[in-house]
Formats: C-alpha cells, structure tokens, sequence
C-alpha cells in the first residue's frame, strides 16, 4: 500500500464501492441489456446484471475507521440493504 497525502493530521482513504441488485431481485435494465447485446449478435452472452460503482474519499486515523466508516454510510444511505448487496475496496492515499 502506498503512502498517501495527509489532510489535518489524518490519511485519507479513497474506497471504491460497488452496489448491485441481490440475485433474487429481477433486473429489468440488466435484461433489456441483454436483450440489446443479443440483437447485435452477442448472442453468447447469458445474464446481464447492473450495477453502480462510486468513489469516495475520506480522512480518518486508521484503516479500521474508514472501513467502519464507508459500511455506515453504505447501510445508511449508498444501498439499500432490501434488494441491493454492497462491497468496497479502501485504498490508502489513492
């Protein structure tokens, strides 16, 4: 891991987070894509599942804290724990 730029005294982390639908929601948007795909003759192509990807950087103390910290927000606010699953990567200084 890299060492990265220090705001107030504190390293900042970026984490990348990816939200998708759970395997038991339908995918409507991911079928149509599908549904595209095959009419240009991507006919190989079997599911098509869609999701978002966000990026947000933080300062915080430590890894621990910006971990904690981006599984609050994504439980709070960046997915929606009904029908969506959620992971993030954390880098440091990135």
């Amino acid at each position: 891991m890299k060492s990265g730029p220090v705001w107030e005294g504190k390293t900042v982390y970026k984490a990348t987070i990816t939200v998708r639908l759970k395997e038991s929601v339908l995918d409507p948007q991911g079928s149509a894509v599908q549904g595209s795909l095959h009419s240009l003759g991507y006919e190989e192509v079997r599911q098509v599942r869609i999701g978002k990807t966000m990026e947000v950087w933080l300062e915080t103390a430590d890894f621990q804290e910006a971990s904690d910290r981006v599984d609050a927000m994504c439980r709070k606010l960046l997915a929606n724990p009904v029908i969506e699953d959620y992971e993030f990567r954390l880098e440091k200084g990135a």
